[in-house]
C-alpha cells in the first residue's frame, strides 16, 4: 500500500529533501508518494518544520503523525489545532554539530584563545596567560537530553569534570548528574562554563536570570546553542557589565535573525553566531525521518515521540 507523504517544510530545502527522503524511504521498504501537492485529506504523514505553511492541522484527519525536522517543537508543540503524533529530529549528524561547536567554544574559553589573539595586534608576548588543565575547569551543562548527554560525555572525556542538570533526575557516565531546584544551585555555583541545552518550556523560560546569574562564579563564561528564551536578555547583560559574568556566546536568540538594534550585536563581552551550533543536514536527517515513519508503519513508538504535557 502507498502511504501519502506530504513536505511542509522549508521550501529552499525541497530540491533536497525531494531525494534524500524517497530514497531513505525506499531502503527501508516504504512504498510512498513523497510530495509538496499531496491534499490535506489524503496525507498519513507530513514532514514539518515551522518554515513551512501549515498553521491549521484540523484538515490532517488521516495524518499519523506530524514528522518535525527541527530538534525544538516549541513553535508547534501549543498549536490547538494539533491533535496527531508529533515527532522532534533526533539525528547523528546533528548531535554531532552540537557537539563540535559547544567543544570548540568551551577550548575557546578555557585555553584563552582570545587573550591571544588579541595580543598578535600590539606584539604583546601573553605568557602570563596560560590555562589550568581541563581537570581543574569546571563545567554545568543545563539539560541532558540526547544533545546536552552527548556534549557532556565529550567534554569528559577531555578531562573537564563535567556537572549537569535536568528536571529528572539521570544516570549518564562521565557526568556528575543533578536535578530539582538544589541541583540546580549547585550546578551554577560550581560552572565556570555553562552550556545551555534545555527545551524552552515554562519551566525553563528565563531559567537564567538576575537571580540565577548571580549563583555562578564571578567571571563564569555562558553557551547557549539550546533556546533564546532561556536567558533574560536584560539580566544577562547587566551581568556582563558588572563583570559578574566575564564572557557569552549566543547561538540562538528570541528574535531570529538578531535584530540590528539589538546590544548583543555591538557588545565586546558578547559573541553572536547565526544560530549554527547544530544545523539540520538533509544527508542524516532524512534518514532520521524516513526511520521515524518506519517505526509508526510497524506500529512501534519512536523514541523520538514528543510528550505534549512536557512539551519535548
Amino acid at each position: 500500500m502507498t502511504i501519502e507523504i506530504l513536505y511542509d517544510a522549508n521550501p529552499r530545502e525541497w530540491p533536497a529533501y525531494k531525494q534524500a527522503i524517497p530514497a531513505a524511504l525506499k531502503a527501508r521498504g516504504i512504498d510512498h508518494n513523497f510530495s509538496r501537492a499531496v491534499l490535506p485529506s489524503d496525507a498519513d504523514y507530513v514532514v514539518y518544520s515551522p518554515s513551512g505553511g501549515i498553521h491549521d492541522f484540523t484538515p490532517f484527519t488521516r495524518a499519523r503523525a506530524i514528522v518535525s525536522l527541527w530538534a525544538g517543537v516549541e513553535k508547534i508543540v501549543g498549536n490547538e489545532t494539533l491533535t496527531q503524533p508529533l515527532t522532534r529530529m533526533i539525528d547523528p549528524g546533528l548531535t554531532q554539530g552540537m557537539i563540535e561547536w559547544v567543544t570548540g567554544h568551551v577550548l575557546r574559553y578555557h585555553l584563552g584563545m582570545d587573550v591571544h589573539l588579541a595580543s598578535q595586534s600590539g606584539d604583546v608576548w601573553a605568557e602570563d596567560v596560560i590555562p589550568p588543565l581541563a581537570s581543574e575547569r569546571p563545567v554545568s551543562i543545563l539539560g541532558l537530553g540526547a544533545l546536552g548527554a552527548a556534549c557532556g560525555q565529550s567534554l569528559a572525556r577531555l578531562g573537564f569534570p563535567v556537572m549537569g542538570w535536568s528536571r529528572s533526575h539521570k544516570s549518564i557516565p562521565g557526568i556528575a548528574c543533578t536535578s530539582g531546584a538544589n541541583g540546580l544551585k549547585k550546578c551554577l555555583q560550581g560552572a565556570e562554563i555553562l552550556i545551555l541545552l534545555l527545551p524552552e518550556t515554562r519551566e525553563t523560560h528565563n531559567i537564567l536570570n538576575a537571580q540565577t546569574l548571580k549563583l555562578m562564579p564571578q567571571g563564569a563564561r555562558i553557551l547557549n546553542p539550546g533556546r533564546g528564551g532561556l536567558i533574560n536578555d536584560d539580566a544577562l547583560l547587566a551581568a556582563l557589565d558588572s563583570g559578574q559574568i566575564a564572557h557569552a556566546t549566543l547561538d540562538v536568540f528570541r528574535e531570529e535573525p538578531l535584530p540590528k538594534p539589538h546590544p548583543y550585536w555591538a557588545h565586546p563581552q558578547v559573541t553572536v553566531t547565526p544560530h549554527i551550533a547544530s544545523a539540520t543536514r538533509t544527508s542524516t536527517a532524512a534518514i532520521a525521518a524516513a526511520e521515524t515513519i518506519a517505526a509508526f508503519e510497524r506500529g512501534e513508538t519512536p523514541p523520538n515521540l514528543v510528550d505534549r504535557n512536557l512539551g519535548y
